[in-house]
């Protein structure tokens, strides 16, 4: 096992050429990652042992798999049988596979405090049926090892990777096709813990295995170039991420499944990489082709498409291309009216960017068409007002199910839940509060017009739920929804300081000077985060 640990010490220490050379299609190194979302738990990405006496390891891109004969071709997967010396039978081998099929069986239904006891027990039968370096017990650890990361209990996951590692290179060799899978197993362990320069040589000595094994052409090598290229992204080498990315894609394509769930999925990878970059252009593009492939394959009756649409709209929204994003955001609301109930946040959330827009509009015509402006600005206050409706609906349903079951917090599902209404509904009420200085500057003399008393009240309501949910409630807050509460409490404090509007009761000099004192609160905290815009 140490030997392990000093081979990817030692890959670590590989200079900055690496990266280049596995890019270039006539390198004789390169790296591997066998699917599954990265830094998620996929049940799929697990490498099971069990029937017949044989040992079947997949080798395609979404598992690390092994299985009955009978599921050899399932899913495309490319199987092998390894018979012979190291298959024996005995009673231990017998309780193995039972507590290998039993332990799964309970894994995939979420019970892993009962799939843990079958695992060690597995684990403990490979090696007295086998023998303790025999490749069953490299599974065996594989799979205990795969449930503690699911459980995020690391330190215990970690020797049983390298473990499984240094079996199957003692067993088959240092570039058999296993211990490339292993790798990427170990690759996928230390990138849920954010850990991108040991996730990444363990992906790059996995992919050279493949490259050689599989081929410059195979999908599983594909899947490598891909999660290797979300590492090299996650570490700032965009260029190299790109092209890494690119490829994967452009193997799939040339395979035949350019329609497929996995391409699509690197495809909208890619088109963030352009977002991230403000390669807009290039992100329109890629997010074209995407919502193509959804209207051939699945049409606009499910929500998928209408997300991947909305994805598109933002890109033409960011732009200027306004026309074509609000045709997009009005289809995907009569899409999600259709599919989803009235008070759903999906329905919240397209009305939110439909207001923006019509804001957006309001501002290019306020120039040269005044009534237009207006009318663009009285139909964002209506998409608004509709938003804040929805989100506050929907917090409002989940106070009386805490009433019922007086468990909320952080870590309930409930706390979970109130987390994307109360995003929503600050940033509905700041848009408003925004929409109504915009207006009142619009129309200037032209109007005298009541305090901002809607704009106002719009306001207090984002603030008060967030102190109710997130102060009182202990909810988790992110440096995000700290944004978003910052900017109400400034719109808040210009609506009422400007001494153009009467004070309201709730606006008293106290409460602006609390306002500035939260505010001020705010910016000290969020001074880390300043890539956020405030």
């Amino acid at each position: 096992m140490s030997c392990v640990r000093q081979a990817v010490a030692k890959m670590m220490r590989m200079n900055s050429h690496t990266v280049n050379r596995l890019l270039s299609p006539s390198s004789s190194a390169a790296p591997f990652f066998s699917g599954g979302d990265t830094g998620r738990w996929n049940p799929r990405l697990w490498w099971f042992l069990s029937g017949n006496a044989a040992l079947f390891v997949a080798i395609n891109s979404n598992t690390v798999l092994a299985k009955d004969a009978s599921l050899d071709e399932a899913e495309g997967m490319e199987l092998r049988r390894i018979e012979g010396d190291s298959v024996k039978f005995n009673i231990h081998t017998s309780k193995w596979r039972v507590f290998t099929d039993k332990g799964r069986e309970f894994f995939l239904q979420g019970k892993l405090e009962e799939a843990e006891k079958l695992f060690l027990a597995a684990l403990q039968e490979a090696k007295e049926g086998f023998g303790k370096r025999d490749p069953h017990v490299a599974s065996a650890s594989n799979n205990l090892a795969e449930l503690y990361r699911v459980n995020k209990l690391y330190h215990k996951a970690e020797p049983l990777y390298l473990e499984a590692i240094s079996i199957l290179e003692e067993s088959f060799g240092p570039e058999d096709i296993r211990v490339g899978s292993a790798f990427h197993n170990m690759g996928q362990f230390y990138i849920v813990q954010r850990k991108l320069d040991e996730a990444r040589v363990c992906y790059e000595h996995a992919l050279k295995i493949k490259r050689r094994v599989l081929g410059l052409n195979h999908t599983d090598y594909a899947d490598t170039m891909y999660h290797l290229g979300t590492v090299l992204h996650l570490q700032g080498n965009e260029k190299d991420s790109e092209a890494l990315v690119q490829d994967s894609i452009r193997i799939l394509e040339n395979g035949g499944q350019g329609e497929s769930i996995m391409c699509l999925k690197r495809m909208r990878y890619l088109a963030q990489i352009y977002l991230k970059s403000k390669r807009f252009e290039e992100a329109e593009k890629v997010q074209r082709k995407i919502l193509h492939v959804m209207e051939l394959t699945k049409g606009w009756n499910v929500l998928d498409t209408t997300i991947t649409a909305e994805g598109l709209a933002l890109i033409l929204q960011s732009t200027g291309s306004l026309n074509e994003a609000e045709e997009l955001f009005e289809r995907c609301l009569d899409a999600r009216k259709a599919l989803l109930p009235r008070d759903h946040i999906q329905i919240g959330v397209n009305l939110l960017h439909i207001a923006r827009v019509a804001m957006l509009n309001s501002d290019q015509l306020k120039n040269f068409d005044y009534p237009k402006a207006i009318s663009e600005l009285d139909k964002a206050n209506e998409a608004l007002h509709e938003s804040i409706r929805i989100a506050q609906c929907c917090l409002d349903k989940l106070k009386k199910q805490n009433k019922k079951i007086h468990n909320f917090g952080a870590t309930g599902e409930i706390g979970k839940n109130a987390q994307v209404p109360l995003v929503i509904l600050l940033e509905a009420s700041d848009a408003l509060g925004l929409l109504e200085i915009t207006k009142k500057q619009l129309q200037g003399s032209k109007s005298e017009r009541a305090p901002n008393i809607e704009a106002e009240n719009a306001l207090f309501k984002g603030v008060s739920a967030y102190k109710e949910f997130v102060t009182e409630r202990s909810i988790t807050e992110s440096p995000e929804m700290k944004v978003e509460y910052l900017k109400c409490l400034k719109h808040l404090l210009s609506l009422n300081s400007d001494g153009t509007t009467e004070r309201t009761q709730q606006s008293t000099e106290a409460n602006l000077q609390d306002l500035r004192d939260e505010i001020k609160r705010l910016e000290v905290e969020l001074s880390p985060h300043r890539k956020h815009k405030i």
